[in-house]
């Protein structure tokens, strides 16, 4: 593998050589990830606060709203979206990239804290709502899952419905210890071989490379053996490195707790976890899922930590049985 990957960048110096070019910049926008909504003004988009965020929707506005929340810190929606199918179902379905991820503007690491993506949150909330009636449903998925959790600990009685799926942790002790079963890799496996190896001829800190970078590290979410469970690569736009940087870096430091409130919530909740997630289990599950008062525990077989991409036939039955006793 290393051989070919070096015939490849031999190959291409040549080919630039031979166009007459003097220089290859690897951070010139769209050489190596898609283009951001600041970079692209075709891609849809929505102004919230003071950032512009990659965002769509589907149905009528006026229906009740779900907002799904991507996993990371510093991922997309690319893998949720068989969440739209939602919309058929009388259901307005709306998704965004989370500040500093996906196709959305890109921004410094010390503006990242918890609270911000919050009330990045409850502003998408704001823009796309029609009415004070109008319902909101929160579906959620890893890091996601954890983001309305923490937005419905603040916020009681906006959600009219909660989806969780595979929320790492409401605090961060017990993220912490989720994550040290799920990333617990050998130092010197291919991966990091790998990654490493390429890492010697492409360096910078730009977002674009930065991100490149990340989507390297993300191949172990996938790779053969993982302790996801998840059976092959997922779709992704683009990785937010610094946004995930800051944001690890941050629960470190600060720490948190998103059930301070949530015994006071009436709201039943979805909680859905994978068969074969290795870091997960019925045990993390119920741990977790008992900081909500009013829970419908649900594991979905013959799957892993993706779960609505890899298992969208067999999650959506339960979905939207839930969401029927909100419509």
């Amino acid at each position: 593998m290393k051989n070919l990957l070096l015939a490849f960048i031999v190959a291409a110096m040549a080919a630039v050589a031979l166009s007459g070019c003097d220089t290859v910049e690897p951070a010139e926008p769209g050489m190596l990830v898609p283009l951001t909504v600041d970079e692209d003004p075709s891609l849809p988009s929505i102004v919230v606060s003071d950032t512009k965020l990659h965002s769509e929707a589907f149905g009528n506005p006026a229906n009740p709203m779900i907002v799904v929340l991507h996993g990371g810190p510093g991922g997309d929606y690319r893998s949720l979206l068989n969440c739209s199918k939602l919309s058929a179902d009388g259901f307005y379905v709306v998704f965004y990239d989370q500040r500093g991820s996906g196709l959305s503007r890109r921004h410094n690491k010390e503006i990242f804290t918890i609270q911000l993506f919050i009330n990045d949150l409850d502003a998408v909330i704001k823009h796309y709502r029609q009415s004070p009636g109008q319902k909101v449903i929160l579906m959620g998925q890893s890091w996601g899952a954890m983001l309305a959790t923490a937005y419905v600990n603040q916020n009681p009685g906006v959600a009219s419905g909660v989806v969780l799926v595979e929320p790492g942790g409401f605090t961060w002790p017990e993220t912490e210890e989720y994550m040290k079963r799920l990333t617990d890799l050998e130092l010197f496996d291919e991966i990091t071989n790998d990654y490493l190896y390429l890492d010697q001829f492409l360096t910078g800190d730009d977002h674009a490379v930065l991100d490149y970078k990340a989507a390297l590290r993300l191949a172990d979410d996938f790779s053969k053996g993982n302790r996801a469970g998840n059976p092959g690569p997922y779709p992704f736009w683009r990785e937010g490195a610094v946004c995930s940087a800051a944001a690890f870096e941050y629960a470190r430091d600060h720490s948190f707790d998103f059930t301070t409130n949530l015994r006071q919530s009436t709201t039943k909740v979805l909680f859905v976890y994978s068969e074969l997630n290795e870091a997960y289990g019925p045990a993390h599950a119920q741990l977790v899922s008992s900081a909500y008062p009013n829970v419908q525990l649900v594991q979905i077989s013959g799957t892993g930590h993706e779960i609505p991409c890899f298992a969208w036939e067999r999650f959506s039955p339960v979905v939207r049985a839930y969401l029927n006793t909100i419509q």
